[in-house]
């Protein structure tokens, strides 16, 4: 029981965090890890770039959506 309200937690936690948009290193490290071993995993500074780049713009800083 104490471990399914743990891992609800923490469901809770990344879903607020991809709600504010604050992206969530350790599941993207766990991601790399577990299905590209072959591959160098971002720091977190190129992480949080390339997601903020997602989200409002690319690297010139223009937004990419119509609103």
């Amino acid at each position: 029981m104490r471990q399914r309200v743990g891992q609800a937690g923490r469901y809770l936690a990344q879903g607020l965090r991809l709600m504010v948009g604050f992206p969530d290193f350790d599941t993207y490290r766990e991601h790399m890890a577990r299905t590209h071993p072959d591959q160098p995993a971002m720091t977190y500074e190129q992480f949080f770039r390339e997601r903020q780049a997602a989200r409002y713009g690319g690297a010139d800083g223009r937004m990419s959506r119509c609103c």
